[in-house]
């Protein structure tokens, strides 16, 4: 069964639409691990959009869990993840103008800069995982970077229109969970899994960890954050 990891950035999302002190993604790290979740998930974005680094500072000291921090492959981030030495860093794609991120790393085209990278990291005590799409080519580059997990891109999955193409995009998902875990590496899967969606991918065998953030923040605004984690455990089976 997955375990469950809270990404708590749209807290610090509505936070900075008013450039306040409220809501605070740090107490909201506490409720997420009092409602069970198994890890707290933080995207300090270069252009500090939501995470701020006095939040990552700060998580840093009271997560009790594991801290998952997303990051750009920059040199700036790499400075900061081996000062605040999260638990885990994962690697993820980033453009100024975009929402979210919409997909994951092209790692095959530049194996020899992630490497290198990634083995900066792990020197630091730092394991690493690679946010990759559902894609043989890039799992199999993902394992020549000496990464210790990929996080498998579950966007286009959940954002299929008709049965069939979910079904195919599951499909895709499944094939790349068990490639990577084949090769060695650990296996964790996220992007637009909700409530409705998640029980699909929650139920292939080699995937470890779920990691969702918009969708709890969003039920959390209606039900309280300690009951929005727990109805989500309860669709995962973490616990």
């Amino acid at each position: 069964m997955p375990r469950l990891s809270v990404n708590i950035d749209h807290i610090a999302t509505l936070r900075q639409a008013r450039k306040g002190i409220e809501p605070d993604p740090v107490a909201a790290a506490v409720i997420a691990e009092m409602a069970g979740a198994d890890g707290i998930i933080a995207h300090l974005r270069e252009d500090r959009r939501h995470i701020q680094d006095r939040d990552l500072r700060l998580l840093r000291e009271i997560v009790q869990t594991k801290l998952n921090l997303e990051m750009a492959a920059t040199e700036e981030m790499q400075r900061i993840a081996l000062e605040v030495k999260p638990n885990l860093s994962t690697l993820v794609p980033e453009k100024r103008e975009e929402l979210t991120t919409e997909g994951g790393l092209d790692i095959a085209s530049r194996i020899d800069f992630i490497k290198s990278y990634i083995s900066r990291l792990q020197q630091g005590g730092i394991i690493v995982s690679l946010f990759v799409d559902p894609d043989e080519m890039q799992i199999a580059a993902a394992r020549k970077t000496g990464a210790d997990w990929v996080e498998i891109h579950t966007g286009a999955y959940t954002n299929a229109k008709s049965e069939k193409d979910r079904e195919r995009e599951f499909q895709k998902v499944t094939e790349a969970a068990k490639l990577a875990a084949s090769l060695g590496l650990r296996v964790g899967a996220g992007h637009g899994l909700n409530y409705v969606n998640v029980h699909q991918i929650a139920r292939i065998r080699e995937v470890e960890e779920l990691n969702i953030g918009h969708s709890i923040i969003s039920r959390a605004a209606l039900v309280g954050l300690n009951q929005a984690v727990k109805d989500m455990m309860r669709l995962t089976n973490t616990k």
